[in-house]
Order: structure tokens, then sequence, then C-alpha cells
């Protein structure tokens, strides 16, 4: 506490952003402050705090500080670095997703229409996001049935290429083949964006007239195909909110707290329309109500499409969140304190929603508590572990007969899988079936990135768990001993007995099967080999496609790429029709009969 009184005297009274460390070096909280002098004191002042965050300063060792030029800049930093370290006492989003939507490439001479889930500042026009049962396929398939635009990304050039299927059973008009004007497609796509806008009038007398056709000629399957598109538009109707203009484009935002735990509901309307929401689980946090929701603002966005308004409760920090969107996304974005009106009676079921999320959800979130953070302090006591083990890293090798060796790492913080930090590594230097020297190649290679530049991607762990027994926990050992590696403890799991190896005793640790300690260990451990065999599986399908589809005549490295990248897997090109394969660029209806008939033959 000593280091902390001096540094507490020489704070500047500057913007800026604080990092508050644990007695490990771990950063357990990073928070902005308009005067960093006055903030920081507050955590060490002998007033009455609520309990959470009693708890919270009792794990401060030390502090550290970053000025910025204003309370916008350090919202954006303080962001930043909650993406880095993930704090143990920040607001964290838990189950965040983004959402699918439609992308119309109108730049193009000839625009397409695909999905996406990350919005660009690319001159595209995007519509959605797309939630509560509504599939974008569907949506893009009406789209095409009703109007012709083509959903490929094949390139237009001078030279016509052969019309695909879509061509032929009247889905495209085959701008690729020249068979229809730029001035004709223009006029698709504009019925197709209007379409997108929300006017489906058109589109539902087309697969109406199409359902009955369908039904008259005792197609029934096609006619159910259409009848079922036909209620998928009925349902976006139906989330059209009557009192709303047409163009209001706003999410509604609403935070429900008990004081232990916070929640938060999202609720999207694009064009008029309410489009769907989602309920967050927001990590235990000291932040008053007003932090907590300016925080989760600027995380979720750093994820999201940005709305043109934004309806919040009226403790929210309206001008700085407003100035945070100009300023990082330069984009004026209303954030508006709706009190009254549609606007007031949408923020209050958004607030029933977050109300009973966090209601129904905070058994859920004390089991993950045992799951997680209290199976890794549990692990600590059991295996004697110099420190508590917030960031695990579990490795595995997989392989057939020493083909296609590869190797996984992934990565749990706080008991929780870190999806982002996962690695996969093909094995280079191995001759043969050695899970050993297979092992030590990986770890080599991990751990050579510590005290790089790469150290920021790749952060130090407190503990490795090896996938096996003794063996392999005494090959990684040598690894440590010969790059002195120090301060990362190591462990393996033998599968039989789920015996724990470490390095302090000749035996193993049985841990009993109901211990969350032990039933965490199993979840990253099955989940570095649930990696390792996704991987594997995906190089030896590709490698069994490459050895087969070179034996066929005709079939070039470039017609071999086209057919993976239009079919993934062998088994799917083997079960293709010749027109399914003559789709594929570059193989047309000749080359197709050909692949068919090699594959009846020799298959």
């Amino acid at each position: 506490m000593d280091v902390i009184r001096e540094k507490l005297k020489l704070l500047p009274e500057n913007p800026g952003v604080y990092i508050m460390l644990d007695k490990y070096g771990n950063v357990i909280y990073v928070g902005k402050a308009r005067v960093l002098k006055n903030r920081v004191r507050q955590y060490f002042h002998n007033s009455p705090k609520p309990e959470k965050v009693m708890k919270m300063v009792e794990n401060i060792a030390d502090f550290n500080y970053i000025i910025t030029n204003s309370e916008i800049d350090a919202l954006g930093l303080e962001n930043n670095l909650i993406k880095k370290y993930k704090p143990k006492y920040n607001i964290l989003l838990k189950d965040d997703k983004t959402y699918p939507y439609i992308k119309a490439n109108i730049k193009e001479e000839f625009p397409n229409f695909c999905i996406t889930r990350k919005i660009k500042k690319d001159g595209a026009k995007y519509f959605g996001p797309f939630m509560g049962g509504i599939s974008c396929k569907d949506i893009l398939d009406t789209l095409q049935l009703t109007y012709s635009v083509r959903l490929c990304h094949t390139q237009i050039i001078e030279k016509p290429k052969r019309e695909c299927l879509n061509c032929h059973i009247s889905r495209c008009t085959a701008p690729c083949a020249h068979m229809v004007t730029k001035e004709e497609y223009a006029l698709q796509v504009k019925n197709a964006l209007s379409f997108l806008d929300g006017n489906y009038r058109e589109a539902e007398k087309l697969l109406t007239d199409k359902m009955l056709t369908a039904a008259e000629g005792e197609n029934f399957e096609l006619a159910l195909d259409y009848k079922n598109k036909l209620e998928m538009l009925s349902k976006l109707e139906a989330k059209r909110i009557t009192s709303l203009s047409r163009d209001i484009d706003a999410d509604i935002i609403a935070y429900s707290t008990n004081n232990l735990y916070s929640a938060v509901n999202v609720l999207v309307t694009r064009k008029g329309i309410m489009q769907g929401g989602n309920s967050f689980a927001l990590d235990e946090a000291h932040m008053s109500d007003s932090e907590a929701l300016t925080a989760f603002i600027v995380q979720y966005y750093s994820n999201h499409e940005v709305p043109s308004e934004i309806i919040v409760e009226d403790f929210c920090e309206k001008q700085l969140i407003q100035n945070y969107f100009k300023e990082k996304f330069d984009k004026c974005v209303e954030v508006t304190l709706a009190k009254q009106g549609v606007k007031s009676r949408l923020l209050q079921m958004a607030q029933s929603n977050a109300a009973d999320f966090l209601e129904k959800s905070v058994d859920k979130i004390k089991h993950r508590d045992d799951m997680t953070v209290n199976a890794c302090k549990r692990l600590q006591e059991l295996l004697n572990l110099t420190k508590y083990p917030r960031r695990m890293e579990c490795y595995d090798i997989s392989n057939i007969s020493g083909v296609d060796k590869v190797g996984s790492m992934v990565v749990f913080v706080d008991g929780e899988a870190d999806r982002n930090s996962y690695r996969r590594f093909k094995i280079k230097t191995v001759e043969g079936a050695n899970d050993f020297a297979s092992l030590q190649e990986v770890l080599t290679r991990r751990l050579s990135k510590l005290g790089t530049d790469e150290e920021v991607r790749f952060a130090k762990p407190d503990l490795i768990i090896i996938d096996g027994g003794k063996g392999q926990l005494s090959a990684v050992k040598e690894i440590f001993n010969s790059m002195n590696i120090d301060g990362i403890e190591l462990i393996s799991l033998a599968k039989r007995e789920e015996e724990v190896f470490t390095l302090y005793s000749e035996e193993s640790v049985k841990i009993s099967h109901r211990d969350y300690a032990l039933k965490m260990l199993q979840r990253i451990r099955d989940e570095a080999h649930r990696f390792a065999i996704t991987y594997f599986r995906n190089l030896h399908s590709k490698r069994n496609l490459e050895s087969v589809l070179t034996d066929i005549e005709g079939v070039g490295k470039a017609k071999r790429i086209a057919l993976m990248q239009k079919f993934g897997t062998l088994d799917k090109i083997i079960g293709a029709s010749v027109e399914e394969l003559a789709s594929a660029e570059g193989i047309g209806e000749k080359l197709a009969v050909k692949i068919k008939k090699y594959f009846e033959e020799n298959l």
C-alpha cells in the first residue's frame, strides 16, 4: 500500500484510463476518468463502499494510468484495454454474437446480393440485422425467385461466360453471360432493394401465383416451398410497428441490475420494423448504472451495426456517447432519453425483457461461477499451484499413422473458453506418428513468442495442460528446461483414469469426478481434442480430395480449387449431380459428365 499511497500523490488532473493490478501483476480492472486524480483516489478513501467494490479494492496491489486528450479518447482506450486483458472486475459481455445482414454490392456494374455478418464502409447497402426466426437464406431465395438478381460472386468480364443452372430455371438473368442489359438489370436491382426496404406486395403476389400454379400441376413439394416463403414474408410484415415511422432505424437498450449481477436487453428496429432482440448477462462489476450502461454500449457497437438512433434510459451519459460515435465512427447518432410516447413504450418493453432475463439467469450465473472462477480457485488448492491459474492453455496432437499431423492450442480465461485465442499448428519437422516429438515442436513454436513483440497476441499463460500422461508431461518439461521457461505451471491429464500429473510428485493426483475443478479440466482437454480433430479432418479431407481429382483428365489445379470452393468435401462432390457439377466455375456440362462417370466407375 506504500507504493499506492506514493502514486496517489502524483496523479494528474487530466482525463485518462487507469489500470488496477493484483499482486501477481494481472490486470483486474480498467476504468476511464474525466479527472484521473479525483477518480482513482475515490477507491482508497475510507468512505463506505458497496461490498463488491471493497472486494475489488482488497485485491489491488498496484495501478498504472494512461493520460488521454479527452474523456472520449479515454472511453475508446478503456474499451480496447478491456478487450485485451478481459479484467475480472469489468463489465464483460456474455453470449455476444453478431447477426446476419444482406449485402447489396451496388457499387458494381451488375450488383450481387449475399449474406454477411460484418458491415464495412465499402459503398454497399446493408439490410438487417435479421433475427427472431427470420432466415437470411430464405429472404435471398425469395429475392432471386422474384427479381432474378444474381447471388454469385462471378466476375463479369468482356467475354461472356456460359450461363449456369440458375439461368436455365429462370432464377437469374445471367449478366455474366451478357443475356441482360445494364439498364434492364438495374431495374431488377431497384425492385429488389425496394423489397429489402419492406415493400413485400409484389413478392407476395408473385409467390402466391407460383404456389397456386405448382399446386394445380400437383407439384406439391414446390407449392409447399412457396407457402413457407409466404409465411416468412408474413412474419416480416407482422414485425412492423404501426405507430413508428417507416424511416426509423433505432436500437432500444435497457439495463437491469440486482446489485450483484446485471443484464441488458437490446431491441432492434429497422424501417419501422421490429427485427428482434437479445439479452446479455454482464459479469459482476462495481460501476454505477450509468457507467455500466455506457461501457456496454461502447463494447456492443465495436461488433455491431451503429444505428441512426439509440433509445436509452435517462441515466445514460448521452453527450459522451454521441461524441464518442462521432469521433470513432464519424456518424451522428441521436441518443434519445425516452420518457413518453411510442419510444417510451419500446423502452419499457426492453426493460421488461432485461428484468425477466436477469431474474431467470441468476441461478445459471451462480452455477457458471462454480464451473469457472471457483473451479480455478479449487484447482489451485488441489494441485498446490503457486498462483491462481487465470489463463490456461491446453494442447493436443491428432493424426492417423503419422499422416496430416496437427496440433491444437485452446485457451480458457477464468475457466471459460476464449475462442479468439485458439491456435492450430501443422506439424513440420516430425517424421511418422511421434506424439511426444510433435508436442515438443508445438510447445517450442508457441513458447518462442514469449518475450517478443508477439506476446501482445500470445499472452503468457499461468498454466499449461497437456492431454496425456507422464510421458507427454516429461516431453514438454524437456522444452521448458531447454528454453529456461519459468513462471508457468505444467500439468497433464490422462484420460483413462482422469489422473492429473504434476512436476511435484511421481504420484498422480486423483480428483473426485464430481469436483468442478476436474470437470473444468475435462472441458478444456475435450475442447483441445475437438479442435485438433476438426483441423485434422479438414486437412485429411482436402488431401484426399486433391488426390482423387488429380486422376480425372481435364481437371487441373484451377478446376480442383473451383470444385473445392463450391462443395467443400469429397463426399459432396461425389454426390453432386451433373447439373450441380457443371455450375462450378470453369467446369461446364461436358467435363461434369466426365467427372460423374469417373466417380461411378471408380468409387
